[in-house]
């Protein structure tokens, strides 16, 4: 009798375990952040050269300015 009540036991905790969802919400916070990680990455990635060539521009027309 002792056997089958823990056999019982384990039984529900494996159902219990399989039936639990939290877990799964966490790994999809997780892929979720991590997208949106390597979107802002991306984004800058792509936003930088751009603005290092104004940043170039600028200087170069701040500097070829006289003052009188």
């Amino acid at each position: 009798m002792q056997v089958y009540r823990r056999e019982k036991i384990m039984l529900n905790y494996i159902k219990n375990f399989a039936k639990d969802e939290s877990g799964a919400v966490t790994v999809d916070w997780v892929v979720l952040t991590a997208a949106i990680v390597g979107l802002g990455i991306a984004v800058v990635a792509s936003v930088r050269s751009s603005t290092d060539a104004l940043g170039t521009k600028i200087s170069s027309a701040i500097g070829s300015v006289t003052v009188n």
